[in-house]
């Protein structure tokens, strides 16, 4: 990646780094955090390639309604390991486990 895009990344993650056990945030509220509202995306992105910065809390990051990343049969195994329980649809309750940052 480029230094650009490297320190991006380190931005997303500090903030994620920043996330307590046993809560959540969402790809919106880090976008938010970091001054790029409208880049959830974006930070979806840079998570799924964690693996090229190093060891990151990147399983305490839901979507919007608190839906587990696909194919990432570990998040909840981790969450659950610090206390967070999902709701009957396999969602994180937000209204319990949100990050009040």
């Amino acid at each position: 990646m480029s230094k650009l895009n490297d320190d991006l990344a380190y931005e997303i993650l500090s903030m994620v780094e920043e996330i307590p056990a046993g809560r959540v945030a969402t790809y919106g509220q880090i976008a938010k955090l970091i001054g790029r509202e409208k880049n959830s995306r974006l930070v979806a992105r840079v998570l799924s390639h964690v693996g090229n910065y190093g060891e990151f809390p990147c399983y305490r990051v839901v979507n919007h309604m608190g839906r587990l990343a696909p194919g990432w049969a570990e998040q909840e195994w981790l969450l659950k390991g610090e206390g967070v329980t999902l709701k009957e649809n396999g969602c994180v309750d937000l209204k319990k486990y949100l990050w009040e940052c």
